[in-house]
């Protein structure tokens, strides 16, 4: 595999930064390298400058209004965003639902449900897991019992991101009770403001409301809404988390993090002198370093695979294992760095327009919160466990 750029992936890269350079908005990417609190009219605000580039539905077919970039594309304009401070896309809609959608549904559904997406007229979010069904999501318990042309769906769903913004949500639901739980269970696209859908918040350990709980009483949703065929959502619902799981890794996320770390260890003292000449401290970023480049070897070897034709299978739960460990070990060092000051957090110290005095270093906020926030990455999108279970079985056969 060749590791360097071709000229014209390096010419991309210069109209990536050409175009980062003029048109992010400055608070927006202030927001983002400040880890501050971000808004619906932010990501929205960013959405409308992407699509009118043409570059938000950057895996899409043509046809549907996406730019079919190559992944080695991908992989360059993941990296500059983070370097830039570019928002993280919210995936729901473009990256998960929408590939489905192109995947599985008819066609009536793609031309209801894709301009919409791109438009930023729909706001998606997931209804996978439940209170009794996380990484063991086949144990999922929502109903849904057709009768005549509507399903009516009873149950409840958890750890909904940012449902509270969401006017749409795509749901595993189960339709069958009488084969294997993996069968019987379906897709639905389902509008939030069907009567019989409540949300209730969860509040998080950082103070942020990031995830809902949603419950569904005898909701009504029209039969059309259902994507494939009935029963085998399942499918669907792989092909999915595939997509779900690369993206975990963040290895470009990981990278800006650790530039960052290296900034804060430069300016922190100890005993005089900065603590990243530090010989313990030095030889844990030294050592997350190296993991972090192997990892970064590793996606690029699957991008390669990817270009050839081939498809992420196993390959991406061992990246979403290793990048979530990475990131995790970045924002623990990042914390240290800070070291008591780091203790005390008050959540509104995180608004961008924050006027109060901090209670310490003005970086401690921002790095506890992501600190105690990341700790969700390895279990969320199949806890790492899960995911060494399938690497287990599909590459080493056990």
């Amino acid at each position: 595999m060749n590791m360097n750029y071709t000229a014209e992936e390096l010419a991309f890269r210069d109209e990536v930064r050409a175009f980062l350079d003029e048109k992010l908005p400055a608070d927006i990417s202030a927001k983002v390298k400040g880890a501050r609190h971000l808004s619906k009219e932010d990501h929205q605000r960013w959405q409308k400058i992407l699509t009118a580039q043409g570059w938000y539905a950057t895996h899409w077919p043509e046809q549907y209004g996406g730019v079919e970039w190559s992944p080695i594309q991908k992989h360059i304009w993941d990296e500059e965003s983070c370097h830039y401070g570019v928002p993280r896309s919210i995936p729901f809609g473009v990256n998960m639902v929408a590939p489905v959608i192109i995947q599985f549904g008819n066609e009536e559904q793609k031309q209801t449900y894709l301009p919409r997406i791109l438009s930023g007229e729909d706001w998606w979010c997931q209804g996978y897991s439940e209170p009794g069904a996380g990484s063991d999501l086949a144990s999922l318990k929502t109903r849904a019992v057709r009768e005549g042309d509507h399903y009516i769906v009873n149950g409840q769903k958890t750890w909904t991101t940012l449902g509270q913004h969401a006017n749409m949500i795509f749901c595993l639901v189960r339709t069958n009770t009488e084969v294997k739980p993996q069968a019987g269970i379906s897709f639905l696209l389902i509008d939030m403001n069907t009567p019989g859908i409540s949300v209730r918040p969860i509040i998080t350990l950082d103070g942020e409301h990031e995830v809902n709980e949603v419950f569904f009483e005898d909701v009504k949703v029209p039969v059309e809404n259902l994507i494939g065929e009935e029963d085998k959502g399942w499918t669907y619902a792989k092909f999915l988390l595939t997509y779900e799981r690369t993206g975990l890794a963040g290895i470009g996320m990981s990278k800006a993090a650790l530039s960052h770390l290296k900034t804060l260890a430069s300016r922190r003292l100890k005993n005089g002198r900065p603590l990243i000449e530090d010989t313990a401290f030095s030889q844990r970023i030294a050592k997350v370093e190296i993991d972090l480049t192997a990892a970064t070897i590793s996606n690029l070897r699957i991008i390669d695979a990817v270009e050839g034709g081939g498809m992420p299978g196993a390959e991406s739960s061992m990246l979403k294992v290793k990048g979530t460990e990475i990131r995790q070990a970045i924002n623990d060092l990042a914390r240290r760095a800070i070291g008591p000051y780091a203790i005390p957090f008050v959540e509104e110290e995180l608004d961008y327009d924050y006027e109060g005095e901090f209670l310490s270093d003005e970086n401690a906020a921002p790095l506890s919160a992501q600190y105690f926030n990341n700790r969700k990455l390895s279990i969320f999108g199949g806890s790492n466990e899960i995911q060494k279970n399938i690497v287990s079985k599909m590459i080493l056969g056990l």
